[in-house]
């Protein structure tokens, strides 16, 4: 029996303009949760949205909300972003000081915990926090700013962080964002990937939304 693959569009390639509309088709479309970037201009050379926004959205949609925190010491923030509706805190390891207690902050939050990689850390960084780690989001591009070009030599770090989670015995979910769209989405799901997170990939596929989804969810059969 084939697993499900979920899909999660990333609303930083959505129409800011319509925000509302973008949310209610990616959920009319299939998508499996929504995902949200929090950018403080300074762990990544960029500035977008925050609570104010996830507080204004919550209410739109059933779907889970995925808060990629890439801001420094990002667990600081963890209550205040479940208490605006995030269901997955997702933290960059490079931004924190004690990943131990970050996790715990997130734990003791409500959400699941969940860590992502920039394309330069090792996954046998997240080696000694395994146990503590519901979900791993390997980055395919450096953070920061969406659009980018998926890297290819990031496939084999997403077989081994599924390698590492099987020898543990840990059930993880392994989700992978960067330039993820119909042509990428085949090796990455082959390499291990439960997750695909894609903006432009789904956003603007020239057939819409929902056929991008089911595109994308389906590359590797």
């Amino acid at each position: 029996m084939s697993r499900h693959i979920k899909v999660s569009p990333s609303l930083l390639a959505a129409d800011f303009a319509h925000l509302a509309d973008s949310i209610t088709i990616a959920e009319e479309s299939g998508a499996d949760e929504l995902h949200f970037d929090v950018m403080d201009g300074s762990f990544v050379p960029n500035i977008t949205i925050g609570l104010p926004v996830l507080e204004a959205i919550r209410p739109l949609t059933k779907l889970p909300i995925d808060v990629h925190m890439m801001v420094v010491e990002p667990a600081r923030y963890a209550r205040e972003f479940a208490s605006a509706g995030g269901d997955i805190f997702t933290i960059h390891l490079e931004a924190c000081d004690n990943l131990e207690a970050s996790l715990e902050d997130t734990r003791l939050s409500g959400m699941m915990t969940s860590v992502s990689i920039k394309p330069d850390t090792p996954a046998t960084t997240l080696k000694s926090n395994l146990q503590l780690i519901e979900r791993i989001l390997v980055m395919t591009v450096e953070p920061g700013f969406g659009g980018q070009s998926f890297m290819p030599d990031m496939l084999p770090k997403i077989n081994e962080i599924q390698k590492m989670a099987q020898m543990a015995g840990h059930k993880l979910e392994i989700a992978v964002d960067g330039g993820i769209n119909v042509e990428t989405a085949g090796d990455v799901i082959k390499a291990g990937a439960t997750t695909l997170i894609s903006g432009t990939g789904v956003f603007n596929h020239p057939n819409g939304m929902a056929l991008g989804i089911k595109a994308i969810r389906n590359a590797a059969n």
